[in-house]
């Protein structure tokens, strides 16, 4: 399969380039196409070139468009010209192969929305519906809402992008009302419907108003998975994250949710001198304990580094307990059930990695055996450590 990507040095032809060379090179088999060519155009791209790749394309994405130009007149040049031209080679070519067309929730021309760039997206999707009519070709129109993810260019036309890179840098950002509700979506969202689109499998959808309605029979497509989120809540979250190197607490962040989605992206825009931060080792004649990370509703994980012949903890909890899973060396953890006499030991080491529960109501210790190296532990404990409720009481095993 050949497949031309028009727009492919804008925000989501990068992230779909990638995407599709990572098939092409056999790095992404959970997709049931091949490629032979990645056919890439834009602006700076010879024109003349348009041609061969409209001839031999199978698949094609029309990424290409204006969105800020010098003057409104560029929005129909750009997005209108183009299409034309696009759709004039293909016919000279005789290719009915299927396009995807990255249209804009601006289309719609509601509200807001009323905008010559609008109008300019609307009369390049009739384009493109009267084309199909006309050849047979099989026509994907997307009005694709807000977008955000990696890559994304700041202070262009995306308030995530900017907030998400001004927060990063220790810039300052302006929010003139928290409440108002922008639809967002994903890039890597973005990508996985676009291959769908390719094995035949899009979604397909019509508009009620600017509010999306997924149906079998629609004439446009969409994106099944989109976040409807207020810039507060957008901000507060960048907040969170941008403080997670002091706090250590790293922020609910369930599978597929907005906030998982929106901390890669803010990652992605950290600069060089924040991507790597200092822990506080907590260091005596012993060896060290460090905190690694903490979690809202999870606990928290730490690193204890023993030295050679050292002996650690010696303390019970009534509720709290713990995973001791060993690394590198060579240790022995014991425990005792307060009350009883009985010692239950597990000798450890990073050489078969395993982790052992610290139970409520038993008293435990680790033993580094060894005499020359340091024994590295990685410990989880249930809940944020409270010195206010440390609840942790010294006993010997």
């Amino acid at each position: 399969m050949n497949i031309l990507i028009t727009g492919a040095k804008g925000f989501v032809g990068k992230n779909l380039v990638a995407n599709l060379y990572n098939i092409k090179n056999g790095k992404n088999r959970t997709r049931s196409f091949s490629i032979d060519n990645i056919y890439e155009f834009d602006v700076d791209t010879d024109i003349s070139l348009l041609d061969e790749y409209c001839q031999n394309a199978d698949f094609i994405f029309n990424l290409a468009g204006v969105n800020r130009p010098q003057n409104n007149e560029e929005f129909m040049k750009g997005n209108f010209g183009f299409a034309s031209t696009l759709i004039d080679i293909l016919k000279k070519y005789n290719n009915t192969c299927p396009v995807v067309l990255s249209s804009s929730i601006q289309a719609t021309l509601i509200g807001r929305y009323d905008s010559d760039y609008g109008r300019s997206k609307k009369v390049g999707e009739e384009l493109f519906f009267d084309y199909a009519k006309e050849t047979g070709a099989k026509v994907f129109v997307y009005r694709f809402p807000n977008l955000f993810g990696k890559w994304c260019r700041p202070n262009y036309n995306s308030a995530v992008a900017t907030f998400c890179n001004n927060i990063a840098n220790d810039l300052p950002i302006q929010v003139n009302d928290r409440n108002i509700q922008l639809e967002l979506l994903y890039i890597d969202d973005l990508i996985e419907e676009m291959f769908d689109a390719i094995e035949g499998k899009e979604h397909h959808c019509e508009f009620n108003g600017i509010e999306t309605v997924l149906k079998d029979d629609g004439r446009y497509c969409a994106v099944p998975k989109t976040h409807k989120v207020t810039l507060g809540e957008i901000v507060d979250l960048l907040e969170s994250f941008k403080s997670q190197p002091q706090t250590l607490i790293m922020p609910k962040i369930p599978d597929n949710s907005f906030a998982k989605k929106l901390y890669s992206t803010f990652l992605s825009y950290l600069p060089k001198e924040k991507t790597s931060f200092p822990l506080k080792m907590n260091i005596d004649d012993r060896g060290s304990f460090t905190e690694l990370l903490k979690t809202t509703e999870c606990g928290q994980f730490s690193v204890n580094i023993s030295k050679p012949g050292i002996t650690k903890g010696q303390h019970w909890h009534n509720s709290k307990w713990e995973f001791f899973i060993v690394v590198a060396g060579h240790g022995l953890i014991q425990e005792r059930k307060i009350g009883s006499d009985e010692i239950i030991e597990f000798e450890v080491s990073g050489d078969k990695i395993e982790a052992i529960h610290m139970l409520p109501g038993y008293t435990h210790n680790i033993i580094n055996l060894s005499d020359t190296e340091n024994l590295v532990t990685v410990m989880w404990a249930n809940e944020q450590f409270d010195p206010n409720r440390p609840d942790t009481f010294f006993e010997k095993v």
